[in-house]
């Protein structure tokens, strides 16, 4: 059984699909949880208006939600809404009592011209500003993951997660009961294994490293 878990707002979940697909991946579109998925289902509980500070093409997971007049605050990955003015009116909106959910909190990821902020040091300011707490719904948030594990008959102690964020997916994987195996690609940067507490269960060169020691000594 395996799930693809993933904090990226950059995208709505058809696209990563296609995306995905095209990179020969054999995936159908309920194997995928998104840190997206999580934010759309909190709006919908809490029936609120949001503003979405997300990537354009991020919107079609958002389809049907009533965002005029907005009465809370989403905000996830978007480099083109991190400018003065739309931070303000969100901080305005938030003074005013408005939520404030972060699709994630990532302190930065990887582009292909090296590594860049995320949302985490966005939503930190926002949460300085006006001494509020966001309510995060991706990684590394316990019920994240357990959300994930829904429907797949697994329990978390029987459960693997494989990533390059020593924080969000192996140490937010740990906290919620898994095996977290810490790959050496993408975001990784040295020592990273030794910044959360308890270490990784495993810390390899490269995802097929982690596939096969999967392979070879936990089935």
């Amino acid at each position: 059984m395996v799930r693809f878990v993933t904090n990226t707002t950059k995208e709505s979940k058809q696209d990563l699909l296609e995306r995905l697909k095209k990179l020969e991946f054999d995936i159908s579109e309920d194997e995928i949880f998104t840190s997206l998925t999580a934010a759309r289902n909190l709006v919908e509980q809490q029936q609120v208006r949001p503003m979405l500070l997300v990537d354009d093409r991020a919107l079609p997971d958002f389809k049907g939600i009533q965002t005029s007049d907005p009465n809370a605050v989403v905000i996830g990955l978007a480099p083109e809404h991190f400018h003065y003015q739309i931070l303000n009116q969100a901080f305005r909106l938030l003074l005013d009592g408005a939520p404030l959910i972060a699709i994630h909190k990532a302190r930065y990821y990887k582009r292909k011209d090296g590594l860049a902020l995320g949302p985490g040091p966005f939503v930190t300011a926002l949460e300085y500003a006006t001494d509020t707490k966001a309510t995060v719904v991706g990684k590394p948030e316990k019920t994240f993951f357990l959300e994930a594990l829904r429907g797949t008959g697994c329990e978390p102690e029987e459960t693997v997660m494989i990533g390059d964020d020593c924080r969000d997916d192996v140490g937010g994987a740990q906290n919620a009961g898994m095996r977290g195996i810490l790959v050496k690609t993408g975001k990784y940067r040295a020592a990273d294994e030794d910044k959360i507490n308890p270490a990784p269960y495993l810390t390899c060169e490269s995802f097929p490293h982690a596939v096969d020691h999967i392979l070879q000594h936990l089935l």
